[in-house]
């Protein structure tokens, strides 16, 4: 399989980073942290404690920070990594069977969020149901695409929310999206957070207006954190 760069956008997100270097394995990828100045010092430790991964600072913005991470980045592959996203052991797996098929230039992995909600695994079932239907993952199943599919359409648009399902909608002009079984595994810590039913409701009324054609710059107003 081509060589693999991972890339972890951060903003203040260092505990949920810390946890995702400890459990998973990235084999022999080249791991880039795009972090903005500002987690310099929560991230120092990190910095310190994993030498062989190439951290960066970004101007924030999860897009500008992908961007940034993507432009060093020496990978055939860029999977893109959230913070609070940990891969299966045998991620490569996926990435090697999407190489094998010439047709596909993007993939993703399968939805899992670690709770034991039931309303954990309705959302799971949604996504499988949105990825069937739609063909459109979003950023936290952990996008993987080919390096000459991402740069012939220019990367991520420098968009202020929705910037995956953007992504999405574009590389489908260069191939086919091929999702994996193997499970990218997501913290549910926004929905125990912030209610399990409003964080699904703010989601689907992103998407909806998003479609509607609302502006991202004005979608931005209706996200809460």
């Amino acid at each position: 399989m081509s060589h693999v760069s991972v890339i972890i956008p951060v903003y203040r997100d260092t505990e949920a980073l810390e946890r995702t270097l400890a459990s998973t394995d990235f084999h022999d990828a080249e791991v880039i942290v795009a972090a903005t100045s500002g987690d310099a010092a929560s991230l120092a430790p990190l910095r310190a404690s994993y030498p062989h991964i190439v951290w960066m600072d970004a101007p924030r913005g999860r897009a500008s920070q992908m961007n940034a991470g993507a432009a060093i980045a020496r990978g055939s592959w860029l999977l893109f990594l959230h913070a609070d996203t940990q891969l299966p052991r045998d991620w490569p797996s996926a990435i090697a069977d999407t190489e094998r098929t010439p047709s596909a230039s993007f993939g993703c992995f399968r939805f899992v969020l670690d709770s034991s909600h039931t309303a954990a695994r309705v959302l799971e079932l949604g996504v499988r149901l949105r990825v069937a239907l739609f063909r459109l993952p979003y950023g936290d199943q952990a996008i993987f695409v080919r390096r000459a599919a991402f740069d012939a359409i220019g990367g991520y648009a420098p968009l202020p929310i929705m910037e995956d399902v953007d992504l999405v909608r574009r590389l489908r002009v260069t191939g086919r999206l091929r999702p994996a079984s193997y499970p990218a595994v997501t913290s549910a810590r926004r929905w125990e957070r912030l209610g399990w039913f409003r964080v699904t409701a703010q989601h689907l009324r992103l998407i909806v207006l998003y479609f509607l054609g609302v502006a991202p710059e004005r979608l931005k107003c209706f996200h809460v954190d």
